[in-house]
């Protein structure tokens, strides 16, 4: 009883940083909130989704309360990867989207920092986040696609060091006239790059392990991208996580992950599992959450890809069921 106590406390006293519109509404201490991976439908039997209804369907996420909505970066289509993502570039689609919504947060999970030059990751990202009013959230990784490497004429076996440097080069051009050098290049402080972030700097979130220490990890991003576990060991790992985080100081930094799931009409269907995810029903979904609400989590960004009911009618259910319980 007195274990459960103190870590009621210490759940009590997380406060976040305040960065920008986006990191602010999504993330907030001791509670989960509830994002959409895009492309907003069903495509089990193909790695090429049709984005169908793409943009009306981003703008029903909003209207419907989600936080936010997630692209990924998937420069090209591996077919041992088995996925294409939304097929459009990220950053030429976070524009669109930017113009298209007003609210709802902007996310991408993750950009592969080592294919692209960090000026160009954070010229495009901060023009993104002032298109945006401040509601972008970009997450970062080093890349689990060997074969994008070659076609890129880069090392796929330097991609640690070369995400570090990118991700340093990237911290650096929210500064006034940077002067530093770094493996991707040498401003020294007589130029700048416009327009900077809203808030200063971006919020980058981590992915995984992208090849670096924990503790660099916990040290330098604003939060932490992991992968769907369950309940016990996800709470170790988010344990851990808070634990690092706290050693170095400052404020408390989020945690989050993506959940597929195909969600039944009846509500009372159990857990069955399918890649990353489950089939359920809504009560049982909501349970999930709880739990994971329970244990630290802080964002389930729930992918559709696999669901096997009309995708406008999972959204409606999603917020009448599920929503009311992870909002304000």
């Amino acid at each position: 009883m007195l274990q459960n106590l103190e870590t009621l406390d210490r759940l009590q006293e997380i406060e976040f940083d305040s960065i920008n519109r986006g990191y602010n509404s999504v993330f907030r201490p001791n509670r989960l909130s509830l994002g959409l991976v895009v492309p907003i439908e069903t495509y089990p039997g193909s790695p090429v989704p049709t984005m169908h209804q793409h943009i009306k369907r981003v703008r029903l996420a909003e209207k419907l309360g989600f936080a936010a909505v997630w692209l990924r970066d998937v420069p090209f289509n591996v077919p041992s990867f088995g996925d294409a993502g939304q097929t459009y570039d990220p950053f030429v689609y976070l524009g669109l989207l930017a113009g298209q919504t007003e609210t709802i947060t902007l996310g991408v999970a993750s950009i592969i920092l080592p294919l692209r030059h960090p000026a160009h990751v954070a010229k495009a990202a901060a023009t993104a986040d002032v298109l945006s009013r401040g509601r972008l959230l970009l997450g970062v990784a080093s890349g689990d696609r060997p074969e994008e490497y070659p076609a890129l004429n880069l090392p796929f076996g330097d991609r640690g060091s070369a995400f570090r440097e990118s991700f340093d080069y990237i911290r650096h051009m929210g500064e006034r006239s940077p002067s530093f050098d770094n493996g991707f290049g040498s401003p020294n402080g007589s130029i700048d790059m416009l327009p900077k972030p809203t808030a200063g700097k971006l919020p980058l979130l981590i992915t995984g392990g992208s090849q670096q220490d924990p503790e660099w990890i916990a040290r330098n991003g604003d939060g932490w991208m992991t992968y769907p576990r369950n309940i016990p060991v996800q709470e170790r790992i988010i344990r851990s996580w808070r634990s690092r985080v706290e050693a170095i100081g400052g404020a408390a930094k989020p945690i989050m992950q993506p959940l597929y799931i195909d969600l039944t009409e009846d509500p009372n269907i159990s857990p069955q599992p399918i890649h990353l995810g489950f089939r359920l029903g809504a009560n049982h979904l909501r349970a999930y959450l709880k739990s994971l609400e329970d244990v630290g989590m802080n964002h389930v960004a729930l992918n559709l890809r696999f669901n096997q009911a009309d995708i406008e009618t999972t959204l409606k259910c999603l917020s009448d069921e599920i929503l009311p319980d992870f909002q304000g």
